[in-house]
């Protein structure tokens, strides 16, 4: 399944609906970019959504990793929310649970980004 997002701003916070694989670098580039012109611009709060976000492997946890730098250096944070069973098995085994804010609700995770 290909990798797609929407965005949208809500509360301050850059939020983007994640759904399909994230199993490559290469996918995301449009995402990233949209990103970082976020940052550039000062809007450093950024939510993932990973509600219809089937599967993710090592190259999109990298992904994670990117966009959670880039974030934090501009004085930002990021948050994951809605994630299912398997992505977070994922992230509990890798240890990235305990460095990125990983809530249950898109309102729960944007609560805690306005903090």
């Amino acid at each position: 399944m290909i990798f797609q997002y929407k965005s949208n701003e809500k509360d301050n916070v850059q939020v983007f609906h994640l759904s399909g694989e994230l199993i490559d670098r290469e996918q995301p580039k449009p995402m990233l970019e949209e990103i970082e012109k976020d940052i550039e611009n000062g809007k450093n709060l950024i939510l993932l959504d990973f509600n219809e976000l089937r599967y993710i492997n090592s190259s999109g946890l990298n992904v994670l990793i990117h966009i959670l730098t880039k974030s934090r250096k501009a004085g930002g944070d990021v948050a994951i929310c809605n994630v299912n069973e398997k992505n977070r098995k994922l992230l509990l085994i890798t240890k990235l649970d305990s460095i990125f804010n990983v809530c249950n609700s898109l309102d729960e995770a944007i609560a805690k980004l306005n903090k």
